[in-house]
């Protein structure tokens, strides 16, 4: 009799490689990696399925948040911080101190966020970061003089992605990008996870998500839960079923001061069937709130910590 490997070994696997036979280079942070280029994970969302890791805690409100942060385009921290999430604080932060001399810690940064206008809009912005690219990518009207201004309105990638999965599912152009060439400059941190390909067979919707960058050790597990969720938002709203979460990594590496985190994973043994339910059906994507997802039969082990690297 054959058995089916638990979902999670192939994350399990591909950390024991990076970690024994990856290429060890400097990255940007100065902290050091462990990295292979090109790696594909698929994951089955049947019978709501979702891939949360098993072998720590996954924080999965965290990433829904954010998601649902990026949908309403918005690229300050402050409604992330105000519900607690701190993942996009790091770069603000840093930028600060680094521009004021200022020794301010976290929570002390974030309480000013909070409570100051003019503060969270002079330090909490992220430049136009992936909200912004996905539902206001800039558009340009010819003007007078050959000249051209920049439209009210930018273009909404995701609106015109539901259109197209309803009126034209067979389509190959069924993706979005927060790559933007012209705009990358200003963003606090380029897309990682930047492209997502979404495709129609037999009624269920899949979605493939192309990460030039990944972070496995503390990253992708909400990459993973994100792309989870946002394809089944999509085939909910296009009257679908969820198929699969496909997931490919360029440069895929993991922190060498991550010794601790992939040492503890890699001595645990995957376990259980969590499972996404999606609680309403609002009126379209931009309405979801996170009263609007669960997470059933989640038992994972315990968390494990590991510093962000800036």
């Amino acid at each position: 009799m054959t058995v089916t490997p638990h979902y999670e070994q192939q994350y399990l696997d591909l950390m024991r490689r990076i970690w024994e036979e990856g290429d060890e280079r400097i990255d940007r942070t100065g902290v050091g990696t462990r990295s292979v280029f090109g790696a594909t994970m698929r994951f089955s969302l049947a019978d709501e399925a979702v891939p949360l890791l098993t072998t720590k805690r996954i924080y999965w409100k965290v990433a829904a948040r954010e998601m649902l942060w990026f949908l309403s385009g918005n690229t300050n921290i402050r409604p992330l911080v105000e519900q607690g999430v701190h993942i996009w604080t790091d770069w603000p932060l840093d930028n600060y101190r680094r521009e004021t001399g200022e020794a301010i810690d976290r929570d002390a940064f974030e309480q000013r966020i909070i409570n100051d206008n003019a503060f969270a809009a002079r330090w909490g912005d992220l430049g136009p970061v992936y909200g912004a690219q996905w539902v206001d990518w800039p558009r340009y009207e010819p003007v007078e003089g050959g000249l051209f201004r920049r439209a009210e309105r930018g273009h909404n990638q995701i609106a015109d992605l539901v259109a197209m999965i309803r009126s034209n599912p067979g389509s190959r152009r069924l993706l979005f990008t927060g790559w933007n060439v012209a705009e990358l400059a200003g963003m606090a941190l380029p897309p990682c996870h930047m492209t997502y390909q979404f495709h129609v067979a037999d009624g269920r919707l899949s979605g493939l998500l192309f990460q030039r960058s990944c972070d496995l050790g503390l990253g992708f597990a909400f990459n993973i839960f994100a792309l989870a969720m946002i394809t089944r938002m999509l085939a909910q709203q296009c009257d679908l079923e969820p198929g699969e979460a496909i997931w490919n990594g360029g440069d895929v590496h993991l922190y060498l001061n991550h010794a601790d985190l992939v040492e503890t994973q890699l001595a645990r043994t995957p376990s259980g069937a969590p499972r996404l339910k999606l609680t309403r059906r609002p009126e379209s994507m931009f309405d979801y709130r996170i009263e609007d997802f669960a997470v059933v039969d989640y038992a994972p082990q315990s968390h494990v910590a590991a510093p962000v690297a800036v």
